[in-house]
């Protein structure tokens, strides 16, 4: 490996960690979490889940995403705890668009590691590694209106309210409303 590409893959890794979490390309050894995680139902009202996820089909998913914004339209990220590498939730950019330079972000950490700081670190990370490394102009989320604990985790990290998207996510027997979040790189 040339020395200007381990530079670069070395400053790159800073991006994505700081004092206490990394965000890290999953690995076949996440399987058990993904799957525990993706089959909260608690929690598919929240993001885009219908149905239960097989362990077969988490497995094919780890081993055939390239991990690559640009191909995938998507990157997931393992959230990890730098002292004890245990994986704590996941970031994800999606409907990643290079020509218009925007990414929507979900973000799910898991339940006995929330309101402690570590959604925000890792909404801060992500979007060093969008604005600087991906040159994306805009990062969005779209949020349940009830959802207060991510509206106040994705204001504290600086998206503002950019609009009331009506009737937007289906709870199966009604419809609630959204708001889309916009946190665009000045």
């Amino acid at each position: 490996m040339g020395a200007l590409k381990m530079r670069k893959e070395k400053a790159m890794s800073k991006l994505l960690e700081n004092d206490m979490i990394r965000l890290r390309a999953p690995e076949p050894e996440d399987l058990e979490q993904f799957y525990r995680w993706e089959n909260d139902t608690d929690s598919w009202t929240l993001g885009a889940t219908t149905a239960p996820f097989s362990r077969f089909t988490l497995k094919q998913y780890l081993i055939e995403s390239q991990h690559d914004p640009y191909s995938d339209k998507q990157l997931r990220l393992m959230i990890e705890l730098k002292d004890s590498g245990e994986a704590i939730g996941t970031v994800d950019l999606y409907d990643f668009d290079p020509f218009h330079r925007r990414a929507g972000v979900g973000i799910l950490i898991d339940q006995a590691y929330r309101e402690q700081g570590f959604g925000y670190q890792t909404l801060k990370l992500l979007e060093a590694y969008a604005f600087t490394f991906l040159d994306l102009h805009q990062l969005y989320a779209v949020v349940s209106h009830d959802n207060h604990a991510s509206t106040r985790l994705f204001q504290k990290a600086g998206y503002v309210p950019a609009g009331q998207l009506v009737d937007w996510l289906s709870t199966g027997g009604e419809f609630k409303d959204a708001v889309l979040l916009q946190k665009i790189n000045h």
